[in-house]
């Protein structure tokens, strides 16, 4: 594999679970005015839930025009699942316009209906939102871990002959993207408030998924892993770092998860290392330099050398400067660097020449079966390759099956983590 070529473009070409690759997208709401406003005149009223994926934008920057395709035929497909399964008839689920990342419901009135307004189309958009919110990792899975909240809008139109179809359409669109809006809006100011409330109460506590030698089975280290309150939707770890990032709070976020780790890691087994995830910012942390870190390490029955600091590719590379200043001063006091979610950005092979990690752990979109797909396999090599000639180990993350455990032990890779091994827990059980 050439250095030039992103790791990334080995599983672009897969499809999302609930998709297809598409070359382009399927018709939008403009292209099916003509018919929805027959609809419209026969039925007398149309009701309208949109769903926004502002997260799309994102996919979009980091991992292209396509991805960011996929992500809505995906979010589409779903959500015409879950009409399917909740609705009997007259309606019809589309895309928006060319540059809005939405996906319509428009809903026909039948002539039997009552409650329409009061009860059938609340009924519906508020189970719509909860299905989205309980499958949206899927949705959106290779690009975005977690179930990011979708915002979704409603509104109702009674048709009025005075008024072309077109205009009316317009309309409940405008009002339906209004009432979005105001959603998000509440929504916003209330995850704020939660985060903030999460972060000045110290509510994270720390789970620890094990990393294991593939050839003997041991466990070789436990990888830190934060968690927000439970029954919350701060809960996961995508969702307290994308509300961190939105509010611009990653810095004080980071803080609280890194004295969880370290607190949770006072019983760390004996002879294994600790896997602790950091940002470039760390650096900054008065608490998170030499004197009081040491400190802090020795309360917790830890050396520098049993410690190994994780941050992500994209962090990485985005920040790089910063990035580079982080890691030599936390090596000249004996730490050790892994480069997580390998393969899941923009970095190529010669960026990671660049890094210079200890550790290269590779995302679960490339391992995820593996032992099937020897495109996977042949990029799999080339980076163990590179990490032999570095003096890195290498790691496969998301392990869920043998099989793909015995590929990588194939494949000569040492190290490998996922759910095969146990789900994350405390170190400490509860009592």
């Amino acid at each position: 594999m050439a250095d030039s070529v992103s790791m990334s473009s080995a599983f672009d070409s897969k499809s999302a679970p609930f998709s297809a690759t598409p070359s382009s997208l399927s018709p939008d709401v403009s292209d099916r005015f003509a018919d929805l406003g027959r609809r419209f005149e026969q039925a007398g009223a149309v009701g309208l839930v949109v769903i926004g994926a502002p997260m799309v934008a994102d996919v979009e920057r980091r991992h292209g025009d396509e991805a960011r395709k996929r992500c809505l035929e995906s979010l589409r497909d779903r959500v015409s699942g879950i009409a399917e399964e909740r609705l009997r008839t007259n309606y019809v689920v589309c895309l928006a316009e060319p540059g809005c990342d939405e996906v319509m419901v428009l809903l026909f009135r039948n002539p039997d209906s009552a409650g329409f307004y009061r009860t059938e189309m609340p009924d519906f958009k508020t189970a719509l939102a909860r299905a989205l919110q309980a499958d949206g990792s899927q949705v959106f899975y290779p690009y975005l871990k977690g179930g990011p909240r979708l915002p979704a809008g409603m509104s109702v139109e009674l048709r009025n002959p005075q008024f072309g179809t077109s205009t009316q359409l317009r309309r409940l669109i405008d009002e339906a993207r209004r009432d979005c809006a105001f959603e998000t809006e509440a929504a916003r100011k209330e995850t704020r408030d939660d985060l903030l409330e999460t972060i000045l109460d110290h509510r994270i506590y720390s789970v620890y998924e094990p990393i294991v030698e593939v050839e003997s089975r041991t466990v070789y280290g436990y990888e830190a892993l934060a968690r927000g309150p439970e029954g919350t939707t701060l809960h996961s770890p995508a969702a307290l770092f994308g509300a961190a990032e939105e509010h611009e709070l990653v810095f004080e976020l980071d803080c609280v998860c890194r004295e969880s780790g370290l607190r949770g890691a006072i019983d760390l087994p004996a002879d294994t290392k600790l896997f602790l995830n950091i940002r470039p910012t760390t650096i900054h942390d008065p608490r998170f330099q030499e004197a009081r870190l040491i400190e802090t390490l020795e309360k917790c029955e830890l050396t520098p050398s049993e410690v190994v600091f994780e941050i992500s590719e994209q962090e990485s590379i985005r920040s790089f400067a910063a990035f580079r200043e982080m890691r030599d001063y936390y090596r000249s006091l004996g730490f050790q660097f892994a480069l997580d979610d390998t393969g899941a950005g923009y970095a190529g092979l010669e960026e990671l020449l660049e890094i210079e990690p200890d550790y290269i752990k590779i995302d679960r979109a490339m391992v995820s079966g593996v032992d099937q797909d020897p495109a996977r396999q042949d990029v799999l090599s080339a980076v163990l390759t590179l990490a032999d000639k570095m003096g890195s180990q290498v790691i496969g993350e998301g392990l869920d099956t043998i099989e793909e455990l015995e590929m990588l032990g194939h494949l000569g890779i040492r190290f490998g983590q996922g759910w095969l091994f146990g789900h994350p827990t405390p170190l400490r059980p509860s009592d």
